[in-house]
């Protein structure tokens, strides 16, 4: 009952960040895209932040609940935006551009949140992100139950985002990181990296499932993800006022 409880907990407060980070990550996709002069993703409706045009069943919903029961990282992904590489007025370099631009955005969301959260904690600096029977009990209870969720989710979706951009910059195709480098590489480089392309989602299910012996999400997350969550966290809550640099 308490795992459930927990479960349902975790679900509440990171449930809309990573619904926003998934979204608006294929969003700045076709953004890029469009201003590149593929209007694919506008002609399908997909350049807009209304969740329902990104969610895909398996990566949105279903992987992530999974993550969530089973006490993983939090995982998923949103439906891909589709880009037409022949619409791009210079295709390469305009596909690094397009596919760095998910994990860019990314990045924004988790300087963003944690500028949010900086901003809350100056409103309320009483507030504690623990749950605390004494948080609950404090004078400002009606600023807490609306200042607290919402400095919860900006915690977790700084984690989320960081985590988010660093795996998707790994240089496997489809993910972004294997489009940049395949755009980047000279040519026959290139085409040997974009043939990889087809069994990218079955590499990447290996590094997952192996994890514990390979180690590489470990150190995403354990190790990149966590230093530079650290560092944008600290650099964002040592703006307020009165706190010493």
């Amino acid at each position: 009952m308490s795992s459930l409880s927990q479960i349902l907990h975790t679900i509440s407060y990171m449930g809309l960040p990573l619904l926003f980070a998934m979204v608006l990550h294929e969003y700045a996709h076709g953004w890029v895209a469009a201003k590149c002069g593929d209007s694919t993703a506008k002609l399908q409706g997909r350049l807009t932040v209304n969740p329902l045009a990104h969610i895909d069943p398996l990566g949105t919903v279903i992987l992530p609940l999974m993550c969530l029961m089973m006490g993983s990282f939090l995982f998923g992904w949103a439906k891909p935006v589709p880009v037409d590489l022949r619409n791009l007025r210079q295709p390469r370099r305009d596909m690094a551009l397009v596919a760095a631009a998910g994990p860019g955005m990314n990045l924004i969301l988790a300087v963003s949140s944690a500028l949010l959260l900086a901003v809350l904690l100056t409103i309320e600096p009483t507030l504690s992100l623990r749950g605390s029977a004494e948080t609950e009990a404090s004078p400002g209870l009606l600023a807490t139950m609306v200042f607290r969720p919402l400095a919860v989710m900006a915690l977790y979706s700084v984690m989320i985002n960081v985590f988010l951009a660093l795996f998707n910059l790994l240089p496997i195709p489809p993910l972004d990181g294997g489009r940049i480098l395949t755009a980047i590489l000279p040519v026959k480089p290139a085409m040997a990296l974009a043939r990889l392309e087809p069994y990218g989602m079955l590499i990447l299910v290996g590094l997952i499932v192996f994890d514990k012996e390979l180690g590489v999400i470990h150190t995403i997350t354990g190790t990149f993800a966590k230093g530079l969550s650290g560092t944008i966290l600290s650099t964002a809550l040592g703006l307020r006022p009165g706190v010493a640099q």
